[in-house]
């Protein structure tokens, strides 16, 4: 069937169709076509609109509102989408798993020479006339910059490691090549999607490496989007106007951009499905029972995509109560009680997915065994979930960890007690509710740590309650898979990703695993080119995580947006909420 796309005899859409009715999703279907040198299909635009602006003001509502606008220190999605209103990549994610051309004049292929066929190298032919919201021209020598400036491990830059283990050349004032030290199968991570977005190297460049945190910008920030900067209020209001010179004609539609921060998600629903008040709200993290009596106003509708996103636990791997030079949870420790396999075990069999999906999340979120679940042949068959008390019991008195007089499990003097820390939502206190109550039937405490998520997602260094510190035993939040592809995604588990304090807590080891087997299957999966071997590799790196207990997954969730009847709004479950701004406009 490859052959016949080719040849010209099957369309691609039949492939892609043929394909998901034989169970694969659209994403793997595109990346078949793509891994057999068949050029990526770019994406019809729905966009409506003859002229630019008119459209008066877009207001959004993130109930957590950003905190920093540079995309390469962006810990969490609010400030990922926040920096998206003002950067753009080379290419983005549509919802199909296709990559669409952004500051790129074309996807690199194996067709037109852009993909190497010995897996080597990429080139990127870049998008001339562009500018900068300043007038400066964007040019092949701001690529080398974000490249040098993400690679730098002095400053301590979220997206290290998509920039760290390749070199750029520079071919021409519009032309950059991507160079592997390796075969690469997966070489659309560096300038592309959420962890690709662009700053420009003449207003960063003399904050390079440990002067990074220092720049203006990094709170005013200078793009090449629809919209150019005007005000923001971390954790409050980001404002922008419409930008004259940009780079695609009759657009953006909306005269200027609102994203008002703050309050909390089912006030954030309600504002849009059923007063009206804003266009759209990020994240419905809120009881789909609720969604469903909200869209009866008729304001609204629920946009649900399903990428990769997973709600999981995670378990700390070091002593969180216990600091050394000067640091908690050091590498330099090991919890007192979870690093024994059976607790962890046991824990495993207490949390209730079956019931969070059911009572909670419903549509919006399903109950899975797996970390990896998206796209299909990277997820793997092999796990499965129960609630079982009595077998949790059973584990935990195998193992010597017997009732005390006030009914807590404990051994050789440590007690199984545990701050079990998520944000601030409903959803999520109900969940971690539904936990505690199984855990205190097998003799574990828990005491509930609920932190106000600007707070909790915060990419401020300084602050003790992010997430990236995780200075509690459990912790409880979503990770968001921002590429059809699971490379960057599975690196949450690689040992030299670890979150410390030398990397300002930006590793995106988080839990602070190690395992060398993990290390190594990671490594061979960035140089297989075989699709089918890649998977497998990934498969059992994601069983590796489970059966070690690394995280416990609760329900894959849905990217869930509250969206405006009038409003066009293209949604991805492979990148960012505002990927794709450029093309939202107001149906009359």
């Amino acid at each position: 069937m490859v052959n016949e796309v080719k040849e010209g005899r099957l369309s691609r859409r039949s492939f892609v169709r043929t394909m998901v009715g034989l169970g694969l999703t659209a994403p793997l279907a595109a990346q078949i076509l793509m891994y057999n040198g068949v050029a990526q299909a770019q994406s019809a635009s729905a966009y409506k609109p003859t002229k630019a602006g008119g459209g008066g003001t877009l207001k959004l509502l993130w109930w957590q509102g950003p905190t920093l606008l540079n995309p390469h220190f962006a810990v969490g999605t609010k400030d990922q989408d926040g920096s998206r209103l003002f950067y753009e990549p080379l290419a983005a994610w549509d919802d199909d798993g296709y990559l669409m051309p952004v500051l790129a004049a074309e996807i690199p292929s194996l067709e037109n020479g852009g993909v190497a066929a010995d897996g080597l190298s990429v080139t990127w032919k870049l998008k001339q006339g562009v500018t900068w919201h300043d007038g400066a021209p964007f040019t092949a020598d701001d690529c080398l910059f974000n490249w040098k400036y993400a690679s730098d491990p002095a400053a301590a830059a979220v997206t290290i490691a998509s920039y760290k283990d390749v070199e750029v050349e520079k071919i021409d004032d519009h032309t950059i090549k991507v160079l592997f030290s390796k075969p690469t199968p997966f070489w659309a991570d560096a300038f592309v999607g959420t962890r690709g977005c662009l700053i420009p190297k003449h207003v960063f460049e003399p904050y390079m490496g440990d002067k990074s945190r220092d720049a203006p910008a990094n709170l005013a920030p200078i793009g090449t989007s629809p919209y150019i900067f005007e005000e923001f209020k971390p954790g409050d209001l980001v404002r922008g106007k419409i930008n004259p010179n940009y780079h695609e004609a009759n657009k953006p539609y909306f005269d200027a951009i609102e994203m008002k921060g703050g309050g909390d998600a089912v006030s954030a629903a309600r504002a849009v499905l059923q007063t009206g008040e804003y266009d759209f709200a990020w994240n419905m993290q809120v009881e789909d029972e609720i969604l469903k009596r909200l869209e009866e106003g008729g304001k609204g509708t629920v946009s649900i995509s399903f990428g990769g996103n997973i709600e999981h636990m995670q378990l700390n791997n070091t002593d969180p109560w216990a600091e050394v030079d000067g640091e908690r949870a050091s590498l330099k420790t090991k919890h007192p009680s979870l690093s024994d396999p059976a607790v962890r075990q046991a824990i495993n069999l207490l949390v209730d997915r079956q019931s969070v999906e059911d009572h909670i999340y419903g549509r919006t979120g399903k109950a899975t065994a797996n970390f990896l679940n998206n796209p299909e042949r990277f997820v793997s068959k092999s796990t499965s979930f129960e609630l079982n008390v009595d077998k949790a019991i059973k584990l935990l008195d195998d193992a010597g960890w017997k009732p005390g007089s006030d009914g807590i499990r404990e051994k050789d003097g440590v007690q199984l007690k545990y701050v079990f820390q998520t944000s601030i939502n409903q959803p999520r206190q109900k969940t971690q509710a539904i936990v505690k109550q199984a855990c205190q039937k097998a003799g574990i405490e828990i005491e509930i740590k609920a932190v106000t998520a600007s707070v909790y997602f915060s990419s401020d260094v300084g602050n003790p309650d992010t997430y990236t510190k995780f200075y509690t035993d459990l912790q409880m939040y979503t990770t968001t898979m921002t590429q059809p592809d699971p490379g960057t995604f599975m690196n949450q588990f690689v040992s030299w990703e670890y979150s410390n304090q030398t990397n300002k807590w930006q590793g995106r080891n988080i839990t602070r695993w190690q395992n060398e087997e993990y290390d190594t299957l990671y490594r061979q999966a960035e140089g297989e080119l075989d699709p089918v071997k890649r998977a497998a590799l990934f498969v059992r790196m994601n069983e590796l995580v489970i059966e070690n207990v690394v995280v416990i997954p609760v329900v894959h969730r849905g990217q869930v947006s509250a969206v405006s009847s009038k409003l066009h709004a293209p949604m991805s479950g492979w990148d960012n909420n505002t990927w794709n701004l450029k093309d939202w406009f107001r149906e009359s």
